[in-house]
């Protein structure tokens, strides 16, 4: 299997300029909703590792 790198590279050229024909800016009502969006999963994951913190703190602080 003979490794064609100016077809790929045609290829990922071909596939990139289909994608920025489509691409848009998002409304500025999409870009709030992105923003809630990953401040809430920040917050989330946040949270979790305080908790998980938290408890090897007091598992340790009982051994």
């Amino acid at each position: 299997m003979p490794f064609d790198i100016e077809a790929r590279v045609k290829t990922f050229w071909a596939n990139s300029k289909r994608v920025m024909k489509m691409a848009r800016k998002p409304t500025v009502k999409e870009m709030r909703l992105i923003l809630r969006i990953t401040g809430l999963g920040v917050v989330v994951i946040g949270a979790v590792g305080f908790v998980v913190k938290l408890i090897i703190g007091l598992i340790v602080g009982v051994i």
